[in-house]
C-alpha cells in the first residue's frame, strides 16, 4: 500500500494526498466504505501513509496525523447522527447477510462494553463501522459518545500514523515501531475474539 500511496503522491502532490487519506478515513465509517474495503480505510492505510511521510520531506507528519484524527472523529459523528436520526431501519437497509451479521455482532459488543465499545471498536474493522450508528440508535448521550469517539479516534488514527512515520525515519526505533504496530494490530484481534467469546457466553446464559 505504501507503494500505491507513493504513486498517488507523485500524481497529485501533497495537498491532494492529504485529502485522499483523510477522505478514506472519513468515508470508512461515515459512508460505510469500511464494510467493503476495511484495509484501504483502516490500519494498513494509516501505517503506510506514516511510512511514506517519513521518506518524503514535502509531507508533514503532524499535518497528516492531526488530519487523520479529525477525519476519524467526524466520520464517527456522522455515523452516530445517522443512527440517531433514522434508527434501526437505517442499518437494516444496508442489506446482505454478512453485513447484518456484523450489525448483530456490533449490537452485542455495544451492550457488553458501553462507553468503551466506542473506543475499542476503532481497532476492529467491523466495529468502527457499526458501533457509532448503534450508539446513536441506542440513545447514548451525545457528550458521552463524543468523549469516547475522541479518545478512540485519536489513539487509533494518530498513534498508528506516527508509528509508521518513526518506522521510516529513525533506524534505531524502527524495530520498536514495528513491535508497537504489531501489538496494536494484535490487540484489535484479541478485542474481537474477546467480544465473540463474551457474546457466546451471554447467549448460553440467556438460553439456559
Amino acid at each position: 500500500m505504501a507503494h500505491d500511496l507513493a504513486n498517488v503522491l507523485g500524481d497529485v502532490g501533497p495537498l491532494l494526498f492529504y485529502l485522499a487519506v483523510w477522505g478514506l478515513v472519513f468515508a470508512g465509517t461515515a459512508l460505510f466504505v469500511g464494510v467493503f474495503i476495511p484495509f484501504i480505510t483502516g490500519d494498513s492505510l494509516l501505517f503506510a501513509a506514516g511510512l511514506l511521510t517519513g521518506t518524503h520531506p514535502e509531507l508533514s507528519i503532524w499535518v497528516l496525523a492531526i488530519g487523520v484524527g479529525i477525519a476519524a472523529v467526524l466520520g464517527d459523528q456522522v455515523g452516530f447522527w445517522l443512527g440517531r436520526r433514522f434508527g434501526r431501519p437505517y442499518l437494516t437497509r444496508r442489506g446482505g447477510r454478512w453485513v447484518q451479521a456484523g450489525v448483530r455482532r456490533a449490537e452485542r459488543f455495544y451492550e457488553l462494553f458501553g462507553w468503551w465499545s466506542v473506543v475499542i471498536s476503532r481497532y476492529i474493522p467491523w466495529g468502527r463501522v457499526f458501533i457509532p450508528p448503534i450508539a446513536g440508535i441506542s440513545a447514548m448521550r451525545y457528550w458521552r459518545f463524543l468523549t469516547a469517539n475522541i479518545v478512540g479516534a485519536l489513539s487509533w488514527g494518530v498513534l498508528i500514523t506516527v508509528i509508521g512515520y518513526f518506522a521510516a525515519v529513525n533506524p534505531s526505533v524502527r524495530p520498536v515501531a514495528y513491535i508497537v504496530a504489531g501489538v496494536v494490530i494484535a490487540a484489535s484481534i484479541v478485542a474481537g475474539i474477546r467480544a465473540w467469546v463474551l457474546d457466546r457466553r451471554s447467549r448460553r446464559r440467556e438460553g439456559a
